[in-house]
């Protein structure tokens, strides 16, 4: 494995053990559709794949949370209880799940 892609899961197990429990929500992927985070998801691909060649497989995932934290916004703003964070861009937008 290379110094790439080390150093970008090192990354990730950082932010799952010390950051993500203490934000206090899930990324709206996984809070829309269950199953694995955003952060989970890609550390699986790079480990398969490594980051330059997962790349696609990566910018599609966090396009498909974009899409699941829009469905959510439009669910909050009718009053429906389903909340979260988008996770993928530059800044976290939050919202409460359940």
């Amino acid at each position: 494995m290379n110094t790439l892609n080390t150093l970008t899961l090192n990354s990730i197990d950082l932010y799952q053990r010390w950051l993500s429990p203490l934000k206090g929500f899930r990324c709206a992927h996984a809070a829309f559709f269950g199953g694995e985070s955003c952060s989970t998801a890609v550390r699986r691909l790079i480990s398969e794949q490594g980051l330059v060649g997962g790349r696609a497989d990566i910018a599609a995932r966090f396009q498909t949370c974009r899409q699941a934290y829009a469905h959510l916004l439009g669910t909050q703003a009718t009053g429906g209880r389903i909340q979260g964070v988008c996770c993928c861009g530059p800044l976290p937008i939050p919202f409460r799940c359940g």
